[in-house]
């Protein structure tokens, strides 16, 4: 963590100081915003936690409760969520606090006597070691909790608006704020009264019932498998030996259970089969009574019991799998003619099961994708084009996630008979590990992620998939740490530059391919450093990082070109965090298949590799970046 670069820091560094809307900003909704978020869910927070880095951008996020989130259904955060927890910088702290699964134990029917569950099997979570980030188990509120607590802490220090319901929109595609939002007090002395707030963007994370998706004219297309569970969080006493591991159980009497240990240390979730639903049952099956639930769980336990001591939180509902045909307001036959103003994430677009655990993780992603390219755009770094990516980009991973969860969803509700092989529920959980942990999303071509004409020259890092971290050794202290894990959810472009096998110069001779690129870089009209507004600090927008192949105790850091030690803060400091060197005992070119005669990483600010280039392919690094500037930047700086 960098701070002090401003002047002395004597409190939290974690709370940035105030800028631009942040300064005074009023607590009562304003009548114009630049976004407007509506659901403090996952995607709703994540996206305004995000927009709140953005000084001069207005964000506003509504809720129709007076209040947080108390307990939430979600619970299962994978890998990759994770990984974005360490870019919003709490990390560390959720992982202190949340369950951690390491293992997965498969509960079947007793060959000798299947009235009985035995375990049959035992699976690791992470085999092949996809993520150094753990598989984690925790509430959704405390999840949501975390990224208030980072739009308290941030430049424009953003917080929710509890009690307001949004009622409906119009967008005129007139003046600065073409959409025209209809919100209704639901709480304190202006309840039941209306309230109408102009925006330039709308973002709905309204969930599954989302009145954003109606106003927009989207529906929900697809099916349900007629299949119920009953789900419960509870305190009980049982002797039942696997009540802290996560289990499939699959009983012989017909209906399984999946069973999450929960945090804390005592409180635990069951997914209860509760059978096949008839099609003309009109939802009578979610009246289904939590003591019903609890009979129908020691049924499927036998010869063990669980005597249930308190409900947390209890509910029942059907498998159903649903996407929405786009994800913003633009129809098909207007897409190249206009920009979208809204945007619909999370259970507003997909729905699906719950116990692939999937739901939270992926609609957060949605956040992630859409706040940093409405944070570019609103800044005036990027055009407006840039948003018609959202759509392009998370309507595949939605449809990808809803074809996995139907074929997790109906293994769990087989029957043992009904299984090829013994172990065919095992084999599909540990085949299948890199998809529910977050790692499957590969981005297409567009403006926004390059051909793959170099990958050769990076083979793992492909272009189109998140940015996999591995060790490097920061060279001004020494200190090993992960290359991935120093990008913080700031909204800037990483660039990192996997320096050829030649020592820094210092300046004398500027032969190697490192030097020359810095050189380019930093004085290049072509260089995407070029468009950083004048004032702000070199690496304002753009986070430029190189990594060298030999150790660090061979380094010269005076050597090191300036590009890669710029000058911050109103003190202009040398920053000296952005040299590493490969470490001996994990080398980083090997492990990422680096080509040793140089090659350039970039990384979009939602973590996905974007574009692999050699170092002396300036020219294209160039004219890739070229389009994602806003035409007043492509013209200043051309």
């Amino acid at each position: 963590m960098q701070f002090h670069h401003h002047g002395y820091v004597s409190g939290d560094p974690r709370v940035q100081p105030a800028a631009g809307v942040g300064i005074d900003r009023p607590d009562e909704l304003p009548d114009e915003v630049d976004v407007l978020i509506v659901g403090t869910g996952p995607a709703g927070m994540l996206a305004a936690a995000q927009l709140s880095q953005f000084p001069t951008v207005t964000t506003r996020i509504v809720e129709r409760r007076p209040g947080r989130l108390a307990i939430g259904q979600a619970d299962g955060i994978q890998a990759r969520s994770v990984e974005t927890f360490q870019a919003f910088g709490f990390a560390e702290r959720i992982i202190a606090e949340a369950y951690r699964i390491t293992e997965m134990a498969f509960w079947k029917p007793d060959p000798a006597d299947p009235s009985r569950i035995v375990r049959a099997a035992r699976t690791e979570d992470d085999p092949n070691g996809i993520s150094e980030f753990p598989h984690l188990i925790v509430n959704q509120a405390r999840v949501l909790d975390y990224f208030a607590e980072v739009m308290a802490n941030s430049p424009t220090r953003m917080k929710p608006d509890y009690g307001f319901e949004f009622e409906g929109l119009e967008v005129s595609g007139e003046g600065e704020y073409p959409v025209t939002v209809t919100l209704r007090h639901t709480s304190g002395p202006l309840e039941g009264t209306q309230r109408t707030v102009r925006a330039k963007y709308v973002v709905g994370a309204d969930g599954a019932r989302s009145k954003v998706r109606q106003a927009i004219g989207c529906t929900l297309a697809g099916d349900a498998a007629n299949h119920a569970w009953g789900v419960m969080d509870v305190l009980a006493v049982t002797d039942f030996p696997d009540i802290r591991t996560k289990c499939a159980i699959q009983s012989g009497s017909g209906g399984s259970i999946l069973l999450i240990p929960r945090e804390g240390g005592h409180l635990f979730r069951m997914y209860v089969d509760l059978g096949e639903v008839d099609p003309n049952d009109n939802g009578a099956v979610r009246n289904t009574t939590v003591e019903e639930i609890i009979q129908k769980a020691n049924g499927i336990l036998h010869p063990y019991t669980v005597d249930v001591r308190n409900v947390a939180w209890q509910s029942v509902y059907e498998v159903g799998h649903r996407l929405t045909d786009r994800f913003d307001d633009v129809l098909p036959e207007d897409r190249g003619t206009r920009t979208p103003r809204v945007f619909i994430t999370g259970d507003a677009c997909h729905t699906h099961s719950a116990k692939a655990g999937q739901g939270m993780n992926v609609s957060m992603q949605d956040g992630f994708n859409i706040a940093w390219k409405l944070g570019h755009v609103l800044e005036g770094r990027s055009p407006e084009a840039l948003l018609s990516t959202y759509s392009e980009e998370r309507q595949v991973v939605a449809k990808n996630l809803i074809d996995f969860d139907k074929e997790w969803s109906t293994m769990m509700a087989k029957k043992p008979e009904e299984f090829e092989s013994p172990t065919e529920l095992e084999d599909f959980y540990v085949s299948t590990a890199e998809f529910p942990y977050g790692f499957m999303t590969k981005y297409v071509p567009s403006m926004l992620i390059a051909e793959p004409a170099y990958q050769e020259m990076a083979t793992g890092f492909p272009i189109g998939k998140r940015f996999k971290s591995a060790p490097a050794v920061r060279v001004c202290d020494a200190n090993p740490l992960h290359l991935g894990h120093q990008a913080k959810a700031d909204g800037r472009w990483r660039i990192y530059v996997f320096a050829d096998a030649a020592l820094p110069s210092g300046g004398k001779q500027m032969t190697s391919a490192t030097d020359q690129f810095a050189e380019w870089i930093a004085n290049s009209p072509d260089s995407p450093l070029a468009a950083t507004p004048s004032g702000a600090d070199p690496d304002a927008w753009f986070d430029v990082k190189v990594i060298y192949q030999q150790a660090h105790v061979d380094l010269d850091i005076g050597a090191v070109p300036a590009a890669f030690k710029p000058q911050v803060g109103p003190f202009k400091l040398t920053d000296y965090e952005k040299v590493y060197a490969a470490d001996p005992k994990a080398d980083i070119f090997e492990l990422r298949g680096l080509d040793r005669g140089g090659v350039v990483v970039v990384v979009r600010p939602d973590q996905y590799v974007a574009n692999v280039l050699p170092l002396t392919s300036t020219t294209e690094l160039g004219e890739f970046f070229a389009p994602l500037r806003a035409p007043r930047l492509a013209a200043n700086v051309g």
